[in-house]
């Protein structure tokens, strides 16, 4: 019981290590990892276009290569159509600096910025102004705002559904941040109270012989099948987050 109790008390502790918290001047530890991985998908994308073959010779440029082809065929030519090569570039940006900042933070130690919701709303913004940017250049900006309601619709029901399309336009942005940033937040709440379960009763059978430590053998295996569905999930996070916003540029610019 000891070892349950440590560990209840030990989870609001780590609740609150999640919340935003200055640690350069007033910079937070978010805002600090948002830098480092906005510098790392700098450095990968360049080093792997410096790198760049007829025939690559480079298990690294391989596999930019290899995710850069997966967002075109799959998120830009799949999901936008006709024209996608102009969004290819705000797609991949999209997908690798998700990607990368979700893997970051699964080492422990480290931090996502995509487990706070301030991140991903700004990420959420960005998508939502840059397809209705391309939206309003397309149709013009009245064009547009018709085009929110579906064309060939009997007048008396024009203005009811273009309210509730334009809700639903609206709650894009919203279900863009909060999906991405409910995922990470949770799955990095389970792995901290998975890893701390296993150190808490490991302590226990060590320190007492306290045959409720053996719970730790089953409290590290579920830390490692959850660590396997965390990786699984932050992969499933970035193609989510950016097949959502080919879609959203789809809707926006073509014919309906």
């Amino acid at each position: 019981m000891d070892a349950i109790q440590t560990l209840s008390n030990a989870v609001p502790e780590l609740r609150n290590s999640f919340y935003s918290s200055p640690v350069i001047g007033g910079m937070t530890q978010y805002t600090l990892w948002m830098v480092i991985i906005f510098a790392l998908v700098l450095i990968v994308v360049l080093t792997a276009a410096k790198k760049l073959a007829l025939v690559p010779n480079s298990k690294f440029v391989n596999l930019v290569e290899y995710g850069y082809d997966f967002v075109r065929h799959d998120m830009g030519e799949n999901a936008i159509g006709h024209g996608y090569e102009k969004h290819m570039g705000f797609l991949a940006t999209l997908f690798f600096f998700i990607l990368i900042a979700n893997f970051i933070g699964l080492i422990p130690g480290f931090k996502t910025p995509t487990g706070t919701i301030s991140v991903t709303w700004a990420l959420a913004l960005i998508s939502f102004v840059y397809f209705n940017y391309y939206g309003i250049k397309k149709r013009g900006g009245w064009g547009y705002i018709k085009s929110i309601a579906p064309s060939g619709l009997p007048a008396p029901l024009v203005p009811v559904i273009w309210f509730f399309e334009l809700i639903s336009l609206i709650l894009r942005a919203l279900t863009l941040a909060v999906r991405l940033y409910g995922n990470m937040f949770a799955g990095h709440m389970v792995l901290g109270i998975f890893a701390l379960a296993s150190f808490v009763f490991c302590e226990s059978l060590i320190a007492a012989g306290n045959v409720v430590g053996l719970a730790s053998i089953f409290w590290f295996a579920f830390l490692i099948i959850m660590y396997a569905l965390e990786t699984l999930f932050a992969f499933l996070q970035a193609y989510v987050f950016t097949i959502l916003s080919a879609v959203y540029i789809s809707l926006a610019t073509s014919e309906h």
